[in-house]
């Protein structure tokens, strides 16, 4: 029977769930999330560290096109390296990029405009990869489930789904457990951005290390 076929017998409840049945899916899912939250982590918390952390909130502007422009500019570099190396290795170099940039905003001080600058737009090459490569891996594992041309819906939804939970998780829990550790918007107590600093360029560093391990593992292992 075919899959498309097959697939319209199913309840709408059994077709979203449907893409958990396959290996690939899940570990390819898993790596995603972990990746996203390091991501979502600073997104939610820069302006403060600019602002408190920097004392350069003016300049925050310029900052964020600097990571924004140079991720949107670094998508073609890394579609082309993927057609060399492969998809995993490309995306386990996105990574080692990102993280070996930005762990050193932890050491950044006021006013230092130019070492966070470079920062910026190295973090945001490294972001290149993570925006043009994992729907080339979610399509190829479509494609090894055999469900091309009938669960497209669901696997994507479920991607969607998962970035916009990054997103949620990281703006919900970040502020409370910096609010915990000391940290409040305009502090200048040194223990406090200290608890910042930690949370936006260290915590996500962590957290993209794990990502990048599942990813070695799911790549050696052939599981996505």
């Amino acid at each position: 029977m075919p899959v498309a076929a097959e697939s319209a017998r199913l309840s709408p409840w059994r077709a979203i769930a449907a893409p958990f049945a396959e290996r690939g899916f899940r570990w390819l899912l898993a790596i995603f999330v972990a990746n996203g939250i390091a991501a979502a982590v600073p997104a939610s918390l820069v302006l403060f560290f600019v602002a408190d952390r920097l004392q350069m909130e003016h300049q925050s502007g310029v900052l964020l096109a600097l990571y924004f422009v140079s991720a949107a500019c670094s998508m073609p570099m890394w579609a082309r390296l993927a057609h060399r190396w492969g998809l995993h290795a490309t995306w386990l170099a996105g990574m080692a990029l990102a993280i070996g940039t930005f762990v050193w905003a932890y050491a950044i001080g006021p006013g230092d405009f130019v070492a966070f600058a470079l920062v910026c737009t190295l973090s945001g090459i490294g972001l290149g990869a993570d925006l043009a490569l994992p729907p080339a891996l979610l399509a190829r594992v479509i494609g090894r489930s055999g469900q091309s041309g009938a669960q497209e819906g669901a696997y994507f939804g479920l991607w969607n789904f998962a970035n916009k939970m990054n997103l949620a998780l990281a703006a919900g829990l970040a502020l409370p457990v910096l609010e915990a550790l000391g940290y409040a918007p305009g502090a200048r107590d040194a223990t406090a951005l200290d608890a910042l600093a930690f949370a936006y360029a260290v915590l996500p560093c962590l957290l993209k290390l794990a990502a990048a391990a599942l990813l070695l593992v799911a790549w050696r292992s052939q599981r996505c």
